[in-house]
């Protein structure tokens, strides 16, 4: 009897890896493609009249949250590729819809409808018109617009200056973009007085430090005869870049060039962004991970990252034993930008062998 129970203990061990595998393969394949896009907040109205049609109404509501989502993820040129779209093909892209709210007053119907896109064939659908769509994050920047009137040799930073009043006005859902205005500081304005000839090239690291923000935007806004030039200063994750760009507006104190010059330059600021967060979706990077099975809260947490990681296209187990969990996965990039992707979830991985696996 001891012997046998001796012997019968490996075939235990190994029949609850098996059951242990099966039940995290099963927990697993739901998760198999990424997260939807989740749109909410699609208010539509239409007049209660004898025609009424309500599936019109959902169609419309369809479609809006399809273009706001574009706007959200595609750059303002690669929009203009997308114009409409035929119904059949928008719902093919619907994973579900919820009516948040629905109502009649004076004879009008209101809808709020919420709508959850499919990533994977929104990712399609814009690849075969050659748009590389962005992850949507948002993201808060310090921002300092200063106007310098290069005729008086004169700046303007906080109480004169109508883009730093007027900025946050009018504020647009599909922005990603946070804006964290400066606060009014003598001192401040004092060093950037100080700097005045050399203000293109003059970094404001000692007024931008002040702020609990590792990335800004100062734009210099100068003000001449001809025109407006701007010259943004992006710095993010420590790198900087310089756009220049040139506007034919001259007053300033004209409340509708103004408003159009702040939605000109939130748009270059925007696009930019998008930039950073591009998904060439056109790499198709192949790999093979295995994980441990000895922790299954590991395995657990690595399918949550990876669903959290938008550059994953998919991921499925392929196999399992009594040691290991394998996991095949589709990464629209880079080994290195995987791996750097990664390691900001604090995985460390071995590459040795065609299998990578976690150290």
């Amino acid at each position: 009897m001891i012997f046998k129970i001796k012997k019968s203990i490996p075939k235990i061990l190994y029949i609850f890896f098996i059951l242990l595998s099966l039940n995290i393969f099963f927990f697993s394949t739901d998760k198999i493609f990424a997260k939807s896009f989740d749109i909410e907040n699609i208010d539509i109205s239409r007049p209660f009249e004898m025609n009424f049609d309500k599936n019109q109404v959902i169609n419309e509501g369809f479609e809006r949250a399809f273009f706001e989502l574009i706007s959200l993820i595609v750059s303002s040129n690669d929009r203009n590729k997308i114009n409409k779209i035929k119904l059949n093909e928008l719902k093919g892209m619907i994973e579900s819809f919820s009516i948040q709210e629905e109502k009649f007053i004076n004879e009008i119907y209101y809808v709020n409808l919420g709508v959850s896109f499919n990533k994977k064939k929104i990712y399609k659908y814009l690849e075969e018109r050659n748009i590389f769509p962005s992850i949507p994050n948002r993201k808060k920047f310090l921002f300092i617009p200063i106007i310098i009137d290069e005729n008086k040799k004169d700046l303007l930073i906080f109480d004169k200056n109508e883009i730093l009043k007027n900025w946050n006005i009018n504020l647009e859902k599909t922005h990603l973009i946070e804006y964290i205005l400066p606060t009014e500081d003598l001192e401040d304005l004092d060093q950037i007085k100080k700097n005045y000839e050399i203000i293109e090239q003059y970094d404001f690291k000692e007024v931008t430090s002040k702020y609990n923000l590792d990335d800004s935007i100062v734009s210099l806004i100068f003000r001449d005869n001809d025109g407006l030039r701007v010259l943004s200063r992006i710095t993010y994750n420590k790198n900087e870049i310089i756009k220049n760009k040139s506007f034919p507006f001259k007053n300033l104190d004209d409340k509708d060039q103004i408003n159009k010059l702040i939605k000109e330059l939130k748009l270059v600021y925007e696009d930019h962004w998008k930039k950073i967060n591009q998904i060439n979706t056109s790499i198709k990077l192949l790999l093979n991970i295995k994980i441990s099975n000895k922790n299954n809260k590991i395995l657990s947490d690595f399918e949550k990252d990876l669903n959290d990681l938008d550059l994953i296209n998919y991921f499925f187990i392929t196999k399992f034993d009594k040691d290991h969990t394998y996991y095949q996965l589709i990464f629209n990039g880079t080994p290195s930008t995987f791996l750097k992707k990664m390691e900001e979830k604090n995985y460390n991985f071995n590459t040795q062998n065609k299998t990578w696996s976690i150290r």
